[in-house]
């Protein structure tokens, strides 16, 4: 076996499909999102406007979190020290935990080290605890609810994206003793839809399946709180397991999910993603500590948000570029083609210091390759208006077709 010859051939294919991917090399000004600077492809760092980073509501620059994490490093050092069990525990995840559970209205919550880890680790073994557990997962759940279900060994069940008949017909044709579990999401972040939540609750009361609910790229965005969509439609009580993140609107890192006291011990003391991983940062636990209590009490943040959000988009739509039409905060712009994303994105970067990814299969389906947008609060109408023209320049040399 040419060991790197298979290795390189699976790279070459990348390349072919117009999907190799790059990462950029910036740093970002702290108090001053979104200007960052990039070290990419010239002399010197280059200055950038960021128009893709998940931390929505510029958290991770607050004052108020760079100041508890300063606090937090000067007062316990910098790492955890292990494990939760082995000396990995301290009064600050104690405290987040207790704030995230207020959060959603639930008994108990656990943190993980990241909103991946949370989703495979919870369904994996929610599932194996279970016995003959089928589990029920909308088609476009994200990866790491898909390794998660995967990981469980259970059976599955894939229902069309929130096609509730679909669901229903699916959990009609089961044994109505075997236990069920029905994950979705409630923001899909590449199409920007959310799921209709109290119909999908209605339906696992109806067939006595329990409900798990990905609020990842909604916590902190959605509510009188920021609880997320569940806070926002007041179905939180509804559902079995909320899981969110800590690195997106929150502005650190990190995951969790939020349960009844039962359900929290159970993954506690079975998942083996939380077991045996090295406990978040006291550091970082402390910033997200000074997030989350923030915007359960501001909205500035949020209505910012939405309100940058909902520019841009009518700028784009304006000027004939293809928007998706979303009813949240995600502003995709279609492509179609790999190749032509990744054009627009380096154009973007090297001529007009914009930085924005493309997304590419097999993080949206092959023929669906988008630019996708994520205004914040900090991006003026100034950015959004140059960042307009710059795309239909861009469009037009590209021989790209606009709206009449």
């Amino acid at each position: 076996m040419d060991y790197q010859r298979v290795f390189t051939q699976a790279i070459d294919r990348l390349h072919a499909e117009g999907r190799y991917r790059v990462f950029i090399d910036i740093l970002r000004n702290k108090g001053m999102f979104p200007n960052a600077r990039c070290f990419a492809g010239h002399n010197g760092p280059k200055p950038v406007t960021v128009w893709c980073s998940n931390d929505y509501l510029a958290m991770g620059q607050h004052p108020k979190v760079i100041a508890a994490m300063e606090e937090a490093l000067h007062d316990v050092g910098a790492g955890s020290g292990g494990t939760r069990n082995i000396g990995g525990n301290t009064h600050y995840h104690v405290d987040l935990e207790a704030e995230l559970a207020d959060l959603h209205g639930k008994e108990g919550a656990l943190l993980f080290t990241s909103g991946y880890v949370s989703n495979e680790a919870t369904l994996s073994t929610l599932a194996k605890v279970l016995p003959g557990c089928i589990i029920f997962s909308d088609e476009l759940n994200h990866a790491s609810m898909i390794a998660g279900i995967r990981n469980s060994g259970c059976e599955k069940r894939v229902w069309r994206h929130n096609d509730l008949a679909h669901l229903e017909e699916l959990l009609a044709a089961e044994d109505p003793e075997a236990p069920k579990l029905i994950a979705f999401e409630s923001v899909y972040s590449m199409d920007g839809d959310v799921a209709p939540l109290h119909a999908i609750c209605d339906l696992a009361d109806k067939y006595n399946a329990l409900t798990y609910l990905d609020e990842v790229h909604a916590v902190g965005m959605y509510g009188p709180r920021g609880g997320g969509i569940s806070d926002r439609d007041a179905a939180a009580d509804r559902i079995t397991v909320i899981e969110g993140t800590l690195g997106k609107a929150f502005g650190v890192m990190g995951g969790y999910i939020a349960a009844d006291q039962v359900i929290i011990d159970v993954i506690r003391s079975y998942a083996p993603g939380f077991i045996f991983t090295t406990s978040l940062s006291p550091v970082l636990v402390a910033g997200t500590l000074a997030s989350v209590r923030h915007l359960k009490s501001s909205s500035v943040e949020r209505e910012g948000q939405q309100a940058a959000a909902a520019t841009l988009k009518r700028m784009f739509a304006e000027a004939g570029l293809p928007v998706m039409d979303t009813v949240t905060h995600i502003v995709p712009l279609m492509v179609g083609d790999p190749v032509k994303a990744k054009k627009v994105s380096d154009i973007l970067l090297a001529e007009y210091g914009v930085y924005v990814q493309p997304i590419n299969f097999p993080t949206v389906p092959r023929g669906t390759e988008r630019l996708r947008f994520t205004p914040g609060p900090a991006h003026s109408e100034e950015m959004m208006r140059e960042l307009t023209d710059a795309l239909v320049e861009i469009w037009g040399r590209m021989e790209m077709k606009l709206a009449a």
